[in-house]
């Protein structure tokens, strides 16, 4: 069992033990109690374990918000403060370390202080403790040897985090880390981790290329791994080809069953109206399919051609490009884990550095439609090494350099202004159709997130940190760039979330050694950077040699080829970053760093921060995500991670709102747009049309949080939008 509940040895309560995220907490009675094994059915919302005591009082040393729902799962109210009068209820507290749910038949109130939350009972009674684990961190390591068909069982056994098999597994909090999974002789699975009886099958031929890319549909539809040579998925009495085309039939079919399931989970715990459910336009009944088994309510569900629904369907938010080698197995998880669109390829474009134009150019097979970098400006320089010679960015310009003309700011910097390292092995990934894209192989991918598995093992590590403040460093080290350096300002403008910010110039290479050792949330870096390093003040600080033990979190470092040494941050400790593949011209990287200084302030991560950035800016194409692309510095005031787009000069006004996974709130999250004429459920991701908006409703909307805000000019922040 991964929760143990005890009763307190020197106190009237219990302590809860998840030994799955680790953590323990205490829970107080007016009594001292002896608890007694309840059935888990005795609460409305699944739970890991169920005890009984006897007791007029139940507190939780924390401030939280208590849910009554009636005995029949209806809600009737939430707050910190109310009374509530004799009858059957259930009750949830949130947030604490574990989902906390409270079953009794009696009156009872609700109070908090500045520390604890206390529900009182109007008389002693028998009440029903359970609790769910948060199952943020697998629930162990599962060994096997890494040939495909072997591999196979252990995929089979990534199901085994979900926490339910009704469409309610939708819901983010109801999945749970599928465990992780390492090389090993033979097969060996820990006692804790036991796949539920789905009644599914995925048959596909025992390769790389066939395995890697339903390893989300296993885990989704806690699905038996099998080698066949027709691939497809299978239940009692169906059968669902996953051919033609393999790759992009396994993401169908996770997206209609994903599709499917939230809106047949309206008929379960949250009966709610999901404008998805209500403008797409099938016949079927939800309340039959609800209560169906999982194999014969999938099979249902792809019986629905994929045309039918697919114009209904949301842009899903990730593919992951996991390249067909043993080596990648143990990313397999995390992927799984955020339900990522997964493909294999075999092959890849190589981009050779200089090659037409260069990859600064990033020329992809039609050049038509590729980005490109833009020019540089008479009065513009680079962020690369300043040196003796000038870097032109047209006729007449004056050399380029350092704010200290000396040797140590870098007098004998090479004038070799290659786009690249000689030595990079750059890759062009085939394009995607989701908002974000990563690669999991060898080489640099252009455009996608470059995923390393050692990052993923620092956002395990890292947890749910309950901190007060988020640290962040801004170091700009050099004179030319310091209207960047003012990006400090853009940090910490949040009510209800502290930020301790540093501003430092001008440091020394032992000062940007300690900078990078500190224990810091965010550094954003602003200077030089070249094949020797970092540019400081005395000499440079090459990452790629020095034996560093990184503590900072998270990084954007605005410099010149700056791939390598956020490479090795990753390498070294940190869970992930902004870096660039080219030289960036000053004048737009100043634009994009206050870009991703907003957008890291309120919350977004650092895959989708640096999307939104590329819409604004055609330079933000030079930039890539390395490490864990989910890092988030601190969490959105609404949760979610959201985009507003203006589509006309109002008033009245349309716009969208378009929502992204980000953290906790994970794919499947139910949002609300706080708007006033639209009280509509919507699943994340999703994209909110609303039309005919006043335009006080819209000045409200707006007020509620900083928000980018595409208009037909370009980026704007909701609270500079007239």
């Amino acid at each position: 069992m991964s929760i143990d509940i005890d009763p307190l040895s020197a106190d009237a309560g219990l302590t809860v033990t998840d030994h799955i995220e680790n953590t323990q907490f205490e829970v107080y009675t007016d009594r001292a109690v002896d608890p007694v094994a309840t059935p888990e059915q005795a609460h409305y919302f699944p739970v890991d374990a169920s005890v009984t005591v006897e007791t007029a009082s139940v507190e939780i040393p924390r401030v939280t918000i208590v849910e009554t729902r009636a005995g029949d799962g209806t809600l009737l109210t939430r707050g910190d403060s109310y009374a509530m009068p004799s009858d059957q209820y259930h009750v949830g507290i949130d947030p604490a370390p574990t989902k906390f749910y409270l079953a009794f038949e009696s009156g009872f109130s609700v109070s908090t202080t500045d520390r604890t939350t206390r529900i009182d009972l109007d008389a002693p009674a028998e009440v029903a403790l359970g609790f769910r684990s948060l199952h943020q961190v697998p629930a162990g390591t599962i060994e096997t040897p890494t040939d495909p068909e072997s591999l196979m069982d252990a995929v089979s056994l990534l199901g085994s985090a979900l926490q339910t098999t009704s469409p309610e597994r939708s819901f983010p909090t109801l999945r749970g880390h599928p465990p992780l999974i390492e090389a090993g002789d033979e097969l060996r699975v820990p006692d804790r981790i036991e796949p539920p009886d789905s009644g599914v099958r995925i048959v596909v031929p025992p390769t790389y290329e066939h395995l890697y890319p339903i390893v989300s549909l296993a885990y989704y539809l806690a699905a038996d791994v099998v080698p066949g040579d027709a691939p497809r998925i299978e239940g009692d009495g169906w059968s669902h080809p996953l051919e033609p085309d393999f790759e992009r039939r396994a993401a169908e079919a996770l997206r209609q069953s994903f599709h499917f399931d939230c809106l047949a989970r309206t008929e379960g715990f949250y009966p709610v109206d999901l404008h998805e459910r209500e403008t797409t336009d099938l016949d079927l009944d939800w309340g039959r399919l609800y209560d169906l088994p999982l194999a014969e309510r999938l099979g249902e569900y792809l019986d629905v051609p994929f045309r039918r629904v697919e114009p209904e369907l949301p842009q899903w938010t990730l593919t992951t490009d996991v390249r067909p080698d043993p080596e990648n197995v143990e990313m397999l998880p995390f992927v799984a884990g955020e339900l990522s669109v997964v493909r294999s390829p075999e092959t890849v474009t190589p981009v050779t550095a200089g090659e037409g134009g260069g990859v600064g150019l990033f020329r992809a097979p039609s050049a038509d439609s590729a980005p490109r970098s833009t020019p540089l400006g008479p009065d513009e320089f680079v962020r690369g090494g300043a040196g003796t010679e000038p870097v032109r960015g047209g006729a007449g310009t004056e050399p380029v350099r350092g704010a200290d003309a000396g040797v140590s700011r870098g007098a004998d910097a090479s004038t070799d202004r290659s786009a690249v390292p000689a030595d990079a092995d750059f890759v062009q990934p085939e394009p995607v159709d989701t908002v974000e894209h990563a690669w999991v192989g060898e080489g640099v991918p252009l455009d996608a997130n470059k995923a390393t598995l050692d990052a993923y093992y620092r956002r395990l590590e890292a947890g749910q940190v309950e901190q007060s403040r988020i640290s962040v460093l801004v170091v700009c080290n050099d004179e030319q760039m310091r209207e960047e350096g003012e990006v400090a300002d853009l940090y910490g403008l949040r009510d209800m979330v502290q930020f301790d910010i540093e501003v430092r110039h001008d440091l020394t290479r032992a000062e940007m050694r300690d900078v990078l050792e500190s224990d810091v949330d965010f550094l954003h870096y602003v200077g030089h950077v070249d094949h020797r390093g970092m540019q400081c003040t005395d000499e440079y600080l090459d990452l790629t040699d020095e034996d560093l033990d990184v503590g900072i979190s998270a990084f954007l470092l605005n410099a010149c080829q700056s791939y390598r040494q956020g490479e090795a941050l990753v390498h070294r400790g940190s869970r992930g970053g902004i870096v660039t593949l080219s030289d960036v011209a000053n004048s737009p990287a100043t634009q994009l760093g206050r870009i991703i200084a907003r957008l890291m302030n309120g919350g977004f991560n650092l895959r989708t921060a640096l999307n939104v950035a590329k819409r604004e800016l055609i330079t933000g194409y030079q930039y890539i995500v390395v490490g864990d692309g989910g890092t988030t510095i601190c969490q959105s005031q609404s949760g979610t991670a959201a985009v507003v787009e203006v589509h006309n000069g109002g008033p009245p006004w349309d716009f969208s709102i378009k929502t992204y996974p980000n953290g906790p709130y994970g794919v499947g999250t139910l949002t609300t747009p706080n708007t006033g004429s639209d009280t509509a459920n919507y699943y994340v991701p999703s994209n909110i049309d609303l039309q005919n908006v006043r335009e006080s409703e819209l000045k409200t909307f707006l007020n509620l949080e900083v928000l980018p805000v595409f208009t037909e000019s370009g980026l704007v922040w909701s609270d500079e939008f007239d």
